[in-house]
């Protein structure tokens, strides 16, 4: 079965605030969609509910394939050299060694610590390269990342589009990417 992901009527309440409502979109194999919005619309908020990891305040998800989600939190060890703390994620998800083409094979014996944001940022999108899920959630993918690292993200994406995998990403940054469905959060304010 090919992946699919589709929102229906969704509406999301964070405290007391509703920060969206009547969302609704169907994402195809091979598609990629932009969340785009001001700060505190929601965009992490929804693709925390897209990935199931937050109930809608209203509507509901569907979604066939595994969905793997990149946020701020990189999971990795601060106290590992980063070869190790990828070490230990490549063993609990059984991926194979596939950081030399990402570049990252000069950092992985310096401390998670140490690394610098777009670094870390870089690390976590080969550990979700190396999962092979078949629906990438991005969070801000492009933050700490110079102009060299963001194509790279924007390769990565269109060589997961390609082999008709789902990518739904929250930025204010313009993806390095043609062919990007933009959906502007503002839109859907109550």
């Amino acid at each position: 079965m090919q992946a699919s992901l589709s929102a229906t009527d969704l509406a999301c309440r964070r405290g007391d605030r509703l920060l969206f409502t009547r969302l609704s979109l169907v994402v195809q194999p091979g598609e990629v969609v932009q969340i785009t919005g001001a700060n505190g619309t929601g965009k992490s908020s929804l693709l925390r509910i897209l990935a199931g990891l937050l109930a809608p305040y209203a509507g509901k998800v569907t979604r066939h394939g595994d969905v793997g989600l990149l946020d701020e939190n990189p999971a990795l060890d601060e106290h590992l050299p980063l070869g190790k703390a990828l070490d230990f994620w490549r063993s609990v998800d059984g991926t194979p060694d596939t950081l030399v083409a990402h570049g990252l094979e000069p950092l992985m014996d310096v401390p998670v610590r140490f690394l610098s944001t777009g670094q870390r940022k870089r690390a976590a999108l080969a550990r979700l390269d190396a999962q092979g899920p078949d629906i990438w959630l991005l969070d801000e993918p492009l933050n700490g990342l110079d102009s060299d690292a963001a194509a790279d993200v924007g390769t990565m994406v269109d060589a997961h589009r390609r082999a008709q995998g789902i990518c739904v990403l929250a930025s204010h940054q313009p993806f390095p990417l043609d062919g990007v469905r933009q959906i502007d959060l503002v839109g859907f304010a109550p």
